[in-house]
């Protein structure tokens, strides 16, 4: 049986959200010059509310909640404009991830999946218009799990989609919590801060080598 690889987005596959705030390449540096939307605001009366707590778990459209926040943050333009601005900001792909990725698709005895804490939107935007959907079998996102990783509830979802497996799943993460939780339940997971992590791995280096 092959094995399964696991793949978050933010912090591995594209640059934009870290787990280390260093290593973060923002997609909302502009936001304010660009729609007059102040950064801080978004994220204290966006981010660490509604889209954690109600957008990623699939209760409510991203659509449907910018539609109730976006006036109390003085903006007036339409919420598909700024959801176009997002995605378009925030998919600066890490090229040698990329790449390597690619070589992983035509190996025998690799079966690629995603595993990331996305909406529905961004999450088909990430498939369809960025390519990874002709890389990967499949992307386990929050919304369509209808939790977050690092919850149990999410591992055991994922695990039923893919069914039983003779080897423990290999995931490769930045977030320190997501790789405890992913290593206590039984995968082995690989905390990823550069494109060496990836690559130095056996599994991996055997695989491309």
């Amino acid at each position: 049986m092959a094995r399964a690889v696991f793949f978050d987005v933010d912090g591995v596959l594209v640059h934009g959200y870290h787990a280390k705030p260093e290593l973060q390449q923002r997609w909302d540096e502009n936001l304010l010059e660009d729609l007059g939307i102040r950064p801080e605001d978004f994220k204290t009366e966006f981010i660490y509310g509604t889209f954690i707590n109600e957008v990623l778990p699939g209760k409510l459209s991203l659509v449907a909640a910018l539609d109730d926040v976006l006036p109390r943050l003085g903006y007036k333009g339409s919420s598909l404009t700024l959801v176009d601005y997002w995605l378009r900001h925030d998919s600066n792909i890490d090229v040698a991830m990329f790449e390597t990725v690619k070589k992983l698709a035509r190996q025998p005895g690799v079966d690629l999946y995603m595993a990331t804490n996305q909406d529905h939107l961004r999450a088909f935007y990430i498939w369809q218009e960025l390519g990874y959907g002709d890389l990967f079998k499949d992307m386990f996102y929050a919304s369509r799990m209808g939790v977050s990783k690092p919850d149990a509830a999410f591992f055991d979802r994922v695990m039923e989609r893919i069914g039983p497996q003779d080897t423990p799943p290999l995931f490769f993460d930045d977030s320190p919590k997501v790789i405890e939780a992913a290593n206590a339940y039984g995968w082995e997971a690989v905390l990823y801060e550069t494109h060496k992590d990836c690559i130095g791995h056996p599994f991996i280096t055997e695989r491309l080598s």
